[in-house]
């Protein structure tokens, strides 16, 4: 996967179950990274902070995702 999202894996997320959850874990993966990378930098500033909450807060809502299709495949067929 490369290091931007496009719009073709946007749609393919969408109809694709599998895929989209590669497309959740690889991304969170990549989330997590850059968290650490930011945390352990030695200044600190108001900015940095932000982002940093920022990003743990889609951290959390990217395993939320993961964790429900995961738990719960949705409808299906009767």
């Amino acid at each position: 996967m490369s290091d931007q999202v496009t719009e073709d894996d946007l749609a393919r997320a969408r109809q694709d179950p599998a895929f989209r959850q590669k497309f959740y874990a690889d991304n969170l993966e990549r989330l997590l990274d850059a968290l650490n990378s930011m945390r352990k930098r030695s200044e600190t500033t108001p900015e940095r902070a932000r982002q940093i909450k920022e990003g743990v807060d889609l951290a959390v809502k990217l395993a939320d995702r993961l964790n429900t299709k995961t738990n719960n495949p949705g409808p299906q067929a009767a």
